[in-house]
């Protein structure tokens, strides 16, 4: 069976590695979900956080994306593709962009969707605050 994700995702790096760009290296944050001791506290001994890699776009946002609810000035378009990203996404990541114009990038992601074919996940990208 034809795998289109799969394929797509060749194609996509094939055309990034020969012209450059669009899809670059990043890596999705996933925090350790928080583990109660015996009186009810969050220990401060939490567990560390997994990294998964994975390619993504940047991009500017859409207008449907600027009409929804919790759009700030400054949000990005992320596309991240499916085939490259081990497991399913979601609001509760975070994404590093490890390459392009915005190496160092940890976006907070929001409204992630998958499109029809599961080829990519989109959604809004918001810069983490810096620690």
């Amino acid at each position: 069976m034809l795998d289109g994700a799969a394929m797509f995702a060749g194609l996509a790096q094939t055309m990034t590695a020969v012209f450059g760009g669009p899809f670059v290296s990043a890596r999705v944050i996933d925090q350790a979900p928080d583990a109660f001791d015996d009186g009810g506290s969050i220990p401060d001994d939490t567990a560390d956080p997994t990294f998964r890699t994975c390619q993504l776009q940047v991009d500017i946002v859409t207008d449907a994306m600027r009409q929804a609810d919790g759009y700030v000035e400054g949000d990005l378009r992320v596309l991240i593709l499916s085939a490259t990203l081990e497991g399913d996404l979601d609001t509760d990541a975070t994404v590093e962009v490890l390459q392009g114009p915005y190496t160092g990038a940890k976006l907070l992601l929001s409204g992630i969707t998958r499109d029809p074919a599961a080829t990519y996940w989109e959604g809004r990208g918001r810069r983490a605050p810096t620690e």
